[in-house]
């Protein structure tokens, strides 16, 4: 404000409540906070200025700010008022690109570069447009004890987190990304706040409904206005004052609300009035999340669909532990995956729901994956997929992933079968991090390897640094032998599919899924046009023949190829995956 700082916040019950102004670790002045409707209370420091630091008092205690919008000693510490007008965008001529058009690449700030920060994600920019994404997808930044995690244990869900630089640093990486053609989506949390730092109880109990539950304790009390407001207005904040074009939203199963307008609804409606996009999380697999709102839905704009990942996991590995045990990883759950977009439906989660409810979803509103942070992350050495099978199956799943009709997300250095692994860190104080590092553990009690508990003492401790600093990217592997060849695939595979007109026509009725001798599926794409696109896929090889034969069509593309460190058209013997193309004749 031009006449000082505003503050204002929400404290039900309370008598007096003032805003401590704290600069220099004493306090400069108090400003008392005049109590407003509905446990408001608000009150102007004309003295005040972009700089400053503060906490609120009230019940004989000062609080940090639970809506702070930065924290540079940490989630205990002040708050610093910001002025956004303070940086000059340069993206006036940004437009984000269709969902349609998107390939995400979802990273991890603190372990994208060997920096960690905002700024230094800016310098590696450039790899990614070369890559042919277009999208970069960033695991949530809102503020989090400690120097280093996943940040799913954010508790300040308005301030980037100080150990990736400054408000304004953040505000930098997406101009960046806009001026390079690449969008940028926030990973956000709205089910839970992580264990250490959450002061919203201290503020009122009636954040919380003790009638809804979740695997965090209490659900936020969304049916509350003053409490839907906190979290609606977030994505608003962040899409306003960060020019962040999208939203994937966590775990949204765990998002419980009675209102007559489902939160969801209510976060997606206020996204899109201000041009952005809402993805979600969310393990039912209901089409009822991505139904627009005059059909009776909530009007999300594309949801993770983890059963590709999942099919695709259990066919190359024979994985059938946790939540696998749902996957045979057969031909046909294969072929259903591709066909419908989901392979288990709805709330109940069966095969027996009608792919009918697919089939009017559009595939961009389907995020496939062979990779992301959970899926590697929660394995107990965090290995990848290419670490778990052969050079030829990644390959050949690597491909399948980047010509799908739907929607492709890669994580952070698979396309380059990076060394590093991505494990679970954190940096709690002493206490509590002592119970992540036991929980951790004990959830692996209940697989085969890791009964015996000398094998669950191996697995990595997140709260030692080490195990942060080995989840870092390797960059210099980029030029290397079978680094270079997995990017040169991963590169050459998003070119067709951004060029190649057939792929470009991703409608439902341009193309079709079918296996056309035991084990080889293909998806044909063209169905509607003279142009054909055929994608032959074989994603166990080991038998005996030869692939169909197709002297019409002309080889655009096999995954065994020298150039992508293959031994050229092993046939059926190994994993292989074709991309082949024609034009019909009159």
């Amino acid at each position: 404000m031009a006449d000082g700082v505003h503050y204002r916040t929400w404290v039900p019950g309370k008598t007096e409540v003032a805003a401590i102004i704290c600069n220099k670790n004493e306090i400069a002045r108090t400003i008392p906070l005049m109590h407003e409707a509905d446990g408001y209370f608000s009150g102007i420091d004309q003295r005040g200025r972009a700089g400053d630091l503060y906490k609120y008092r009230f019940a004989d205690n000062d609080w940090p700010d639970p809506a702070s919008r930065f924290n540079p000693d940490g989630v205990h510490g002040p708050a610093r008022v910001s002025d956004p007008r303070d940086y000059v965008w340069q993206d006036r001529e940004w437009s984000c690109p269709a969902m349609s058009e998107l390939v995400f690449y979802e990273l991890h700030l603190g372990t994208f570069t060997p920096e960690g920060t905002f700024r230094g994600a800016i310098g590696r920019l450039d790899h990614l447009v070369r890559l042919g994404v277009s999208a970069i997808e960033i695991m949530p930044v809102a503020d989090f004890p400690g120097a280093r995690n996943w940040g799913y244990d954010g508790v300040s869900l308005y301030a980037p987190a100080r150990v990736y630089g400054t408000p304004n640093d953040f505000r930098g990486l997406v101009d960046a990304a806009h001026a390079r053609g690449l969008a940028v989506v926030l990973d956000v949390v709205y089910n839970h706040l992580g264990p250490d730092g959450n002061y919203l109880g201290a503020y009122s109990r009636e954040y919380f409904n003790p009638e809804h539950k979740t695997p965090w304790g209490d659900a936020f009390n969304f049916e509350l206005k003053p409490v839907r407001e906190f979290f609606a207005e977030n994505p608003a904040y962040w899409r306003s004052e960060f020019h962040i074009d999208g939203f994937r939203l966590d775990a949204t199963h765990a998002i419980l609300d009675s209102s007559e307008k489902h939160f969801l609804a209510e976060i997606a409606d206020r996204v899109h009035s201000l041009g952005g996009f809402v993805t979600v999380e969310d393990e039912r697999h209901e089409p009822l999340l991505l139904l627009p709102s005059a059909r009776g839905g909530y009007g999300l704009d594309a949801a993770w669909a983890d059963d590709f990942h999942h099919v695709v996991r259990v066919m190359l590995t024979g994985a059938r532990e946790g939540y696998y045990r749902s996957y045979k990883g057969t031909v046909g759950e294969l072929i259903a995956t591709l066909r419908d977009g989901w392979l288990l439906h709805g709330k109940a989660r069966t095969r027996e729901s009608s792919p009918n409810e697919c089939a009017e979803l559009a595939p961009e509103t389907f995020i496939f994956c062979i990779g992301n942070h959970d899926q590697i992350g929660n394995q107990a050495f965090g290995e990848r997929l290419h670490q778990k099978v052969t050079p030829a199956a990644f390959r050949a799943a690597s491909a399948l992933l980047c010509l799908v009709p739907y929607t492709p997300l890669i994580f952070m250095g698979d396309e380059w079968a990076t060394s590093a692994p991505f494990q679970f860190f954190t940096d709690h104080e002493a206490e509590l991090g002592r119970k992540i590092t036991e929980g951790r553990r004990a959830e692996f009690g209940g697989f085969a390897l890791f009964r015996d508990p000398a094998m669950r003492e191996r697995i990595p401790d997140p709260q030692a640094a080490e195990t942060f600093q080995r989840s870092k990217l390797r960059w210099k592997e980029l030029g290397e032998g079978v680094h270079a060849a997995t990017l040169r695939l991963y590169t050459e595979l998003l070119r067709l599919r951004r060029t190649i007109t057939a792929l470009q026509d991703r409608r439902r009725s341009n193309w079709k899924v079918e296996e056309t001798t035991p084990g080889i599926v293909e998806i044909v794409f063209g169905l509607t046009s003279k142009e054909k696109c055929k994608i032959v896929i074989d994603l166990v090889g080991g038998r005996e023949g030869s692939l169909p034969n197709d002297s019409e069509w002309e080889l655009l593309l096999s995954t065994n190829e020298k150039r992508f460190g293959g031994d050229e058209f092993a046939a059926l013997i190994q994993p292989e995956v074709r991309v082949l193309w024609k034009v019909e004749r009159d």
